[in-house]
């Protein structure tokens, strides 16, 4: 438990941290990686390069000062951050070296307005936060392991299928080389690759897109034009190759009802959609699978949805295509917009909304959903950055 003093002197902070969080976090992460540069396999550059990573724990960290003295505030998001640290292996010895960092950037970027109290302050919340997730995350640790077909670290996977899915999506069916058991996941969930390339060493997420129940996993990954790990699975992972893999993370999954479910994505974000709608379809429940593509080269698992839709009659399909072929026959033309949403929901908005895709699309439907009055409580989404970007 923090002293009130401790508790005072963090709330005391939280107007700077407003002004110069941004600026602490990247001097942080300059420093965290010239001091211990084996981190650097856990993060993506991609998000770093783009700051995004650092303004999300900006504002991660402002969210925890300003909740310093009611951390129940902070219980919605504490399960992302675990979920996230458990996919990327994140142990409790990580936590230290991240703390004396984070108090070294905000010593050295306040200079002397970072008082010996100030950072003996922080240094006590830091340890209080890490001490919440270390136990929150070895919980999750020993779950996985003690589930039928989990495991605990790296597991070695066979690539045992390549399939083209569009121009710049492509599917890997991945088996266990031991033959054992596949620990169940939940539709919506990622799994994470440790990849060697080049003497580099990469950890990504990605999404799994198949139901569960089968004897392989299924993840599939866009080609992205600057992607290290993208062009690598692509171009250089072939059928038979083994790879190290974590087991199925993630808080964004789909919850059992009989409220009509729209999934709707943008691009690679059909990827979990897809999942969902494979282990959705034989529910019964209404689903409208809105999907939104340049055109038909880059739409992945048309053909799939199609069948699906074909098989179970309440499952109603929706395309639109933005930069549309002379030879496609897309549902609509443009952007997703309120009237388009609005033509495929009941006059109630009672549905249960599961979106994803590039960060545009994702601010429209944020934008959109809340316009409709969808209740807050059944809009489900996975976004990585601060939510002013989303909701701005």
């Amino acid at each position: 438990m923090l002293s009130p003093e401790t508790i005072a002197i963090i709330k005391a902070t939280v107007p700077v941290l407003k002004e110069q969080g941004e600026a602490i976090t990247r001097h942080f992460y300059q420093q965290l990686f010239q001091q211990h540069p084996e981190l650097l396999a856990y993060f993506n550059r991609a998000h770093q390069a783009e700051g995004s990573q650092q303004r999300a724990l900006a504002n991660a960290v402002l969210a925890y000062a300003e909740h310093i003295d009611r951390l129940d505030a902070l219980a919605g998001a504490l399960p992302l951050i675990v979920q996230k640290h458990v996919s990327l292996d994140i142990r409790p010895e990580h936590y230290p070296l991240v703390g004396a960092c984070l108090l070294q950037a905000i010593r050295e970027v306040l200079g002397a307005t970072a008082s010996d109290a100030i950072i003996d302050a922080w240094a006590a919340a830091y340890g209080q936060l890490a001490d919440i997730l270390i136990a929150a995350e070895e919980q999750v640790y020993r779950d996985n392991a003690a589930r039928p077909g989990g495991w605990r670290g790296p597991r070695r996977f066979r690539v045992a299928r390549k399939q083209q899915e569009s121009e710049v999506i492509c599917s890997f069916y991945l088996e266990p080389v031991d033959g054992g058991a596949l620990m169940a996941f939940e539709p919506g969930q990622y799994l994470t690759l440790r990849l060697s390339i080049d003497g580099q060493t990469l950890r990504r997420n990605y999404s799994l897109s198949d139901a569960p129940g089968q004897n392989h996993y299924r993840i599939s990954v866009k080609r992205e034009p600057e992607g290290v790990a993208s062009n690598y699975l692509h171009d250089r992972v072939q059928v038979g190759d083994v790879l190290d893999v974590y087991p199925p993370c993630g808080e964004f999954t789909l919850n059992a009802g009989t409220r009509p479910l729209v999934l709707l994505t943008g691009g690679v974000g059909i990827t979990p959609a897809i999942a969902m709608l494979n282990a959705a379809a034989h529910s019964g429940r209404r689903i409208e699978f809105i999907h939104a593509a340049l055109n038909s080269r880059v739409h992945a698992f048309r053909d799939h949805v199609d069948t699906i839709a074909q098989r179970h009659a309440q499952v109603r399909p929706f395309y639109i295509y933005n930069e549309a072929l002379p030879e496609d026959r897309p549902h609509a033309h443009g952007l997703i917009s309120a009237e388009l949403l609005a033509s495929r929901l009941p006059e109630d908005r009672d549905v249960d909304l599961y979106f994803l895709g590039p960060k545009p699309f994702m601010r429209a439907v944020h934008r959109i959903a809340h316009e409709m009055k969808i209740p807050p409580a059944q809009i489900r989404y996975e976004f990585f950055g601060p939510l002013e970007q989303l909701a701005g």
